[in-house]
């Protein structure tokens, strides 16, 4: 089954062109990497995909539900861990039992379930990210789109990262990380790099 459609994606800022023509289509049970030199245009095809940023010409199609994990934490330094699950779980229209019960389970299997009821404000820049991803997989979403999602893990949590994708994807969901470098490959259903404004597989050996 399609879960997500990438047709002709053009996108200029000014006279830098950035985005020439990018396809993609993905099926559910997928991990795919995306990759590229910083500046070519990564972020900017994630927030056309999801929705942040108009294209100048081409199509998105999304055909289930879907997760984002930006960059930049979206998250509330003046809450802490569970208050911030519970916010979000409101947020998706989850029941707070449902929502806490979820956030929990992702904790433990990012191994920061000690920090719950710390604010924020006083996490680690890793730990803060690995809420960032919690809070965009509290609804269960069908396709996750993952923005460096793993930026400021120690090697630990860097695993425990591909071990919890590995699960999503047996349970067939679907992932698109984004990184300027992708290590696990061996874990990926397909790899592309953006180069020169258009998707180019690579292999995955």
């Amino acid at each position: 089954m399609v879960l997500l459609k990438i047709k002709g994606i053009h996108k200029r800022f000014g006279r830098l062109k950035v985005l020439r023509g990018a396809d993609l289509e993905i099926d559910s049970g997928e991990i795919v990497g995306i990759t590229g030199e910083n500046g070519s245009g990564k972020t900017t095809l994630l927030r056309i995909v999801v929705g942040l940023l108009h294209c100048d010409r081409g199509k998105v199609k999304i055909y289930k539900g879907f997760g984002y994990c930006p960059q930049a934490p979206i998250v509330f330094d003046s809450l802490t861990m569970e208050e911030n699950i519970a916010y979000f779980s409101a947020a998706y229209g989850l029941s707070r039992e449902e929502g806490m019960q979820r956030g929990k389970a992702l904790m433990r299997k990012l191994r920061c379930d000690q920090h719950a009821t710390k604010l924020v404000a006083h996490l680690s820049g890793g730990t803060i990210q690995k809420l960032n991803l919690i809070v965009s997989l509290l609804h269960d979403p069908d396709l996750l789109i993952l923005d460096e999602p793993y930026q400021g893990f120690d090697y630990e949590s860097y695993l425990s990262f591909w071990k919890l994708a590995k699960e999503l994807k047996k349970d067939g969901k679907s992932i698109v990380v984004v990184s300027p470098m992708i290590h696990e490959r061996r874990f990926l259903s397909s790899l592309y790099r953006l180069k020169e404004g258009r998707l180019v597989r690579e292999s995955t050996k």
